[in-house]
């Protein structure tokens, strides 16, 4: 079976997640109280991450990683929708509460969608 992505390591990719994790710590964590950087960058920024995250180990089509990490993410805003979190049982503001996430909005995938988009035109990455 022929597969479409080949396992490899890249230093580049993993020194852009970890630069990318640290925005997204220092956006959650002492930029907090800056509303638009918190609600919208901070999801455009997060699909980025995932890309380069899975870029680290894997030698993947853009567009198709691209797509992959798109639909996972409004999965991921669908479960916020239905309170998922608190389905679980998760305590609000446990660790996975915050990565779950507990509201759904229309704006985060419209800014996923941008991150995506961002990425999908960086030649670089």
């Amino acid at each position: 079976m022929q597969h479409s992505f080949n396992f490899r390591f890249s230093s580049k990719y993993l020194l852009l997640t970890f630069l990318l994790f640290i925005l997204e710590i220092l956006i959650a964590t002492i930029w907090k109280d800056i509303f638009w950087l918190r609600a919208y960058i901070g999801d455009v920024i997060v699909v980025i991450l995932l890309y380069t995250m899975i870029k680290i180990f894997c030698d993947i089509d853009k567009t198709k990683l691209l797509l992959a990490i798109f639909i996972f993410s409004i999965v991921i805003e669908l479960l916020q929708y239905f309170k998922f979190a608190d389905f679980l049982g998760l305590q609000a503001g446990s660790i996975p509460y915050i990565l779950l996430g507990n509201s759904f909005s229309w704006i985060d995938i419209f800014c996923y969608f941008l991150g995506c988009l961002i990425t999908w035109v960086t030649p670089k990455l």
